[in-house]
């Protein structure tokens, strides 16, 4: 969850897969086997484990070559070719990611080698189209920037407000209670925000304006 002080941007966006998902591909060239796994992940620790994992769980493999793309910009892209000559697995990969408009994910292809060399072309078609095969199926989601706020509230206002808030244009993305309940908020309608808390609260609360914060559209 990115946070910062600038206003939104409502052109600047980027897909990714939907959270909590993954997409797997298994294609066969020449008798070397292809999996291809492909996962969303929310920074270069999590894209780093995410290889790892496979390399432990598919150690019998010979190659597990990775690419990932982390950030709204995006500000960080790797690649890997675990073994295979240079530029032929790691840097098409993240070209398919790329060619996709995706960010915050990591591709790993696993190879089983099937006795058969096949040469650099071949061997860039193959990772290319391991992850693209991946990606077919995948379930993508594009991701926007939005307004972040924090709403205080009255624990007998909460629920009313936090209620009607969800059934418009603003979307709750927490709530804290203590003293006071504290709703954590997300849109691209301020001054719709402002007036909807000050027409359910009689005036009694008004957001706080955060930063800007990425949000699942």
């Amino acid at each position: 969850m990115h946070s910062d002080q600038s206003q939104p941007d409502p052109s600047r966006s980027y897909r990714t897969l939907a959270l909590g998902t993954r997409s797997v591909a298994e294609t066969e060239v020449r008798r070397s086997r292809f999996l291809a796994v492909v996962r969303r992940v929310p920074d270069e620790p999590a894209a780093r484990a995410m290889i790892e994992q496979l390399r432990v769980t598919h150690r019998d493999a010979r190659h597990h070559c990775s690419a990932f793309i982390l950030g709204p910009e995006p500000s960080t892209e790797r690649s890997n070719d675990d073994g295979e000559p240079s530029g032929t697995a790691g840097k098409p990969m993240l070209e398919v990611l790329r060619g996709q408009g995706l960010s915050d994910v990591a591709a790993v292809v696993v190879r089983w080698f099937g006795g058969t060399k096949l040469g650099t072309g071949g061997l860039v078609r193959a990772y290319a189209e391991a992850v693209q095969q991946a990606l077919a199926s995948a379930s993508l989601v594009t991701r926007h920037e939005v307004g972040h706020y924090e709403l205080q509230l009255s624990h007998a206002d909460a629920g009313r407000v936090e209620s009607a808030l969800r059934a418009g244009e603003v979307e709750v993305l927490g709530v804290r209670h203590g003293e006071q309940a504290v709703l954590e908020l997300a849109t691209n309608q301020e001054a719709a925000l402002v007036s909807q808390v000050r027409e359910l609260t009689a005036g009694a609360a008004s957001p706080t304006k955060l930063g800007t914060i990425w949000v699942d559209g």
